[in-house]
């Protein structure tokens, strides 16, 4: 299991596209719009911050477990720790969650985590916040939940789980050149997962 973590905008969705496409294996992508409590959470996230995150950790962990008794490989974009160390924390940064809704959230994760293992390996795609700035607000989603302003603290968080010691391989990938079908990184990134 591959699991694309990094910024909202940074370029997840497209990398683990191009990514799973040339291994050959099944995607599991975030789903946003079919998710019900996202366009919720987006209009009123104090309401709807907790219930949109314990359907995001349930739901992820469902792609993955999907993923393994497919054919226990794939690629997942974002996935259950990116869910919970970045959106399931920044959200009770901004005061949509109570310490106590993250408590309950953190026993929702730990718990999931337990009953499967962590990907194998986490790809962590990164860029200089202007230019992380520049394509979200390209991206233009109908339902986002992150906030422009939110993104560096998001960053912080993001580099504060990935410093510390992970059960599986981490490969930091630099996305700041601007090229959409990553031809200037994707062979090398196939090479080193093929090693792994």
């Amino acid at each position: 299991m591959i699991s694309i973590v990094g910024n909202s905008g940074v370029g997840k969705t497209t990398l683990a596209a191009l990514l799973a496409d040339r291994l050959g294996l099944p995607l599991a992508a975030e789903q946003h719009t079919e998710r019900p409590f996202q366009q919720l959470c987006a209009q009123h996230p104090q309401r709807y911050a907790f219930p949109n995150q314990v359907d995001y950790l349930l739901f992820r962990a469902e792609q993955e477990a999907d993923l393994r008794d497919r054919c226990n490989h794939g690629v997942i974009d974002g996935g259950l720790d990116l869910d919970y160390f970045g959106f399931t924390r920044l959200f009770h940064h901004n005061g949509y969650l109570s310490d106590a809704d993250l408590e309950v959230l953190q026993r929702l994760y730990l718990h999931l985590r337990r009953l499967q293992p962590s990907p194998q390996v986490f790809i962590y795609l990164t860029a200089p916040m202007p230019l992380i700035l520049e394509r979200f607000d390209r991206r233009g989603r109908q339902a986002e939940v992150t906030r422009r302003q939110d993104l560096p603290v998001l960053q912080s968080l993001l580099d504060d789980w990935i410093s510390r010691p992970q059960a599986c391989r981490v490969i930091r990938v630099d996305g700041s050149v601007d090229d959409p079908r990553y031809s200037y990184l994707l062979e090398n990134l196939v090479g080193q997962l093929r090693t792994a």
